[in-house]
């Protein structure tokens, strides 16, 4: 199916990756607030869900009913009692609904089959965001299940393109791409508040450390992404010889932060594995 404006989009659990889905939707006004509906156990994500117009329940059915393409955004532990809390009409157990997957690690044949499993002839697309599609500059990368048509694709690219890069990746680089760009973010805001503290260790006042350090990061990205040249060549070029950044990379050297960067999208990788083989 293609997404239109007329599109009616849920969300099975309100949590803040799928906010962060909404809020770019509805910033690209790709849709209007009423067409959205968000279902969550608590009350506790509900005002989020309510300043931005959308409708929200705790019955997962009245969202499938609802709508046309529905996202699940819950933890993978729960994702079972989401599905078997699903109780709607006969007519809606039809191919009619598309399923677009947010839930670390669990593959597109465990999807179909629990799907499939509760009544449903699924359309999958498993997808990987990030939070900073909420402020327009997202990466997300998606991969189509068995029974998905190049519409279905195109509409989950549109709405997902609607905060920032979005590309088509095989299934098997999904856990991959999500440790660097889902994950990413959150090791991106401790390098943030690093180099903010070490500012501050040098006597600069909080709020400019913090401000410059974000600047910092985000300008060095631009320059990665509109230059086209390798991080390590703008690295050389700002690395005077005898100079302090050469001083400050050979600090960071010793201390480990590339084998640690490294170690971490490792690791991450690994735990959303673990997380698809447990169910």
């Amino acid at each position: 199916m293609e997404a239109t404006n007329t599109s009616k989009i849920g969300f099975i659990g309100g949590g803040n990756m799928a906010q962060a889905i909404a809020h770019s939707i509805l910033k690209a006004e790709l849709l209007p607030a009423n067409n959205i509906t968000a279902s969550s156990p608590s009350d506790r994500s509900f005002s989020a869900w309510e300043k931005m117009g959308a409708a929200t329940t705790h019955d997962n059915g009245k969202v499938i009913e609802a709508s046309d393409i529905v996202f699940l955004a819950v933890k993978p532990h729960i994702l079972d009692s989401a599905l078997h809390s699903i109780k709607v009409q006969q007519s809606y157990k039809t191919g009619t609904k598309l399923f677009v997957s947010v839930i670390a690690g669990v593959t597109l044949r465990d999807l179909e089959q629990k799907l499939i499993n509760i009544g449903f002839h699924p359309r999958v697309v498993r997808v990987m965001p990030n939070t900073p599609m909420t402020v327009g500059f997202g990466c997300s990368v998606y991969s189509g299940g068995t029974k998905v048509s190049p519409d279905d694709l195109l509409a989950v690219k549109r709405l997902l393109s609607a905060g920032g890069v979005c590309e088509e990746v095989p299934e098997n680089l999904i856990n991959s791409v999500g440790a660097l760009s889902g994950s990413g973010p959150a090791f991106v805001y401790l390098m943030i508040e690093a180099l903010s503290d070490g500012a501050v260790k040098m006597g600069v006042p909080r709020n400019m450390a913090s401000k410059f350090a974000a600047q910092t990061v985000l300008g060095a990205a631009h320059m990665v992404l509109e230059t086209g040249r390798h991080p390590g060549q703008l690295k050389d070029e700002v690395c005077s010889p005898g100079g302090t950044t050469i001083a400050g990379i050979h600090a960071m050297e010793k201390a480990g932060i590339r084998a640690g960067l490294m170690d971490a999208i490792e690791a991450a990788k690994k735990r959303a594995d673990q997380l698809g083989s447990s169910k």
